[in-house]
């Protein structure tokens, strides 16, 4: 089993989330994984295929952790193939059309059971409303706490919801 995280459009895969969310992810038996979606810096599509070529690759399930961009693109490869679990922070969702060739959506359908959101009240880059309306039609867990689109004075707190999200599914595996 296997996490993988994406990160956001301007970081990489040794952003302040990864860094520290990962330790937790490598205690609770997961391997873990971050691509480095650097060279589709403004490809989500390109990001997107680079995910699905990574999770073609294992059999085992993975449980995808995606932050803003990250995590758009880490729902867009769990509408076209199963995962064990979908945990987005500040995900920018329903706002294709800010990226180069997208069309705003409506309605999400990824392929898992687990659905966890974790975003900012803050956030002044993607609005909160986004992820209250995907929880809302998904049934998702959802978290909004009080913090920006960096999220970076909750790590603790997320690091808290994470460990519990893994464990969860894990156990429903």
């Amino acid at each position: 089993m296997r996490v993988i995280f994406s990160h956001g459009h301007l970081s990489s895969p040794s952003s302040e989330k990864i860094r520290r969310l990962t330790p937790l992810a490598l205690d609770e038996g997961w391997k873990v994984e971050a691509p480095d979606y650097r060279p589709w810096q403004d490809d989500p599509h390109g990001r997107v295929a680079h995910l699905e070529s990574r999770l073609s690759a294992n059999a085992k399930p993975s449980v995808l952790v995606g932050s803003s961009l990250g995590g758009l693109v880490s729902l867009a490869a769990a509408e076209k193939m199963p995962v064990a679990g979908l945990f987005l922070m500040a995900p920018a969702l329903f706002m294709e059309d800010r990226v180069p060739g997208g069309v705003i959506r409506e309605a999400y359908q990824p392929l898992t059971g687990q659905l966890c959101v974790v975003h900012g009240w803050q956030d002044d880059i993607v609005p909160p409303e986004g992820s209250v309306k995907f929880a809302r039609a998904l049934g998702a867990s959802l978290h909004l706490l009080p913090d920006d689109h960096s999220l970076h004075a909750s790590i603790p707190t997320i690091a808290g919801l994470l460990q519990t999200f893994l464990r969860a599914v894990r156990q429903a595996l």
